[in-house]
């Protein structure tokens, strides 16, 4: 195992949340000599040649200088943190990093409790699915203190290209504000895409000569390609997450006074394949909503 401390590394970190994105992020730690204290509500029996699995979420934090969040919203970063005894457990200097997509309005007060205990709260979200977390090329979106962020910052270089956007809470908000335009582009670019299909044009071709031009996208460049033309549908990224990170993202830009109507119709139109598609349904899947909303319309076959 390569010696963590030379490169700038803890020794241990703690690890809250294992599932598809955090599995493999643990897996790049321990790959780079750091060992990771674990726990996660669903057993990951995969991981236990990498995780040193404890059965209290406080307990993770015994001995270690920062603990990662990797979860779903709000509402279970509050639960974890407050309702299982971490943020009682957490040593003065700990910096607790939430690098799932949560709310930052939320995440701001949730780090003053956190610094009432003398500690501190970093908000570090990603971008690059679970490829990107297999692959330690993840966009990484970090809020906080300068000090405290350069203090992690080479324990998340293992993870992907870091990004210091602001104070804590501005990782959060940049996120949704990505996924936002995320969700604008793969809507927009879909329609366009189908349009052409149903004119008689290749979708590859088109692909192909939109990404040399102007209309090209992360949809066009990698969710096409990738997960729609080959059918698979698997991105690794949920609907159900990228509805309620686009929910925030307008949140905040109705509370900016910018204009939103074209993120309000964005929101809608999420919300409607939601509804249509199943509870565990990719991201991606909204082109399948398209597709058949399109062969609904009147005379269409």
């Amino acid at each position: 195992m390569p010696d963590a401390s030379s490169a700038g590394l803890p020794g241990a970190v703690g690890f809250i949340g294992l599932g598809r994105m955090g599995g493999p992020m643990a897996r790049r730690l321990a790959a780079a000599g750091v060992s990771v204290r674990g726990h996660d509500t669903a057993p990951r029996p995969g991981l236990a040649d990498v995780v040193t699995f404890v059965e209290k979420a406080a307990e993770v934090a015994d001995g270690v200088g920062a603990v990662i969040l990797m979860l779903p919203d709000s509402n279970v970063v509050d639960a974890v943190v407050r309702g299982t005894g971490l943020v009682d457990a957490l040593a003065p200097g700990t910096v607790l990093v939430d690098m799932g997509s949560s709310e930052p309005l939320r995440t701001r007060s949730l780090a003053d409790e956190v610094a009432a205990r003398g500690a501190t709260l970093v908000d570090a979200p990603v971008s690059g699915g679970v490829k990107g977390a297999e692959a330690g090329s993840l966009t990484i979106m970090v809020g906080g203190p300068d000090e405290q962020v350069a203090a992690v910052t080479p324990l998340l270089d293992v993870l992907g290209r870091v990004r210091h956007i602001g104070p804590v809470g501005a990782g959060h908000a940049l996120k949704a504000l990505n996924n936002l335009m995320s969700a604008a582009h793969l809507v927009a670019s879909s329609e366009a895409l189908l349009a052409g299909q149903r004119f008689g044009i290749d979708p590859a071709v088109m692909l192909d000569a939109v990404n040399t031009s102007s209309g090209r996208s992360g949809s066009t460049e990698n969710k096409w390609p990738n997960y729609v033309l080959p059918g698979t549908y698997d991105s690794g990224f949920a609907l159900a997450l990228m509805l309620k990170d686009i929910r925030i993202a307008l949140g905040l830009v109705e509370a900016t006074g910018v204009p939103s109507a074209h993120a309000a119709r964005t929101v809608e139109l999420w919300a409607e394949a939601a509804a249509a598609l199943d509870p565990d349904a990719d991201h991606t899947e909204i082109v399948r909503w398209l597709e058949r909303k399109g062969s609904d319309l009147p005379g269409e076959g």
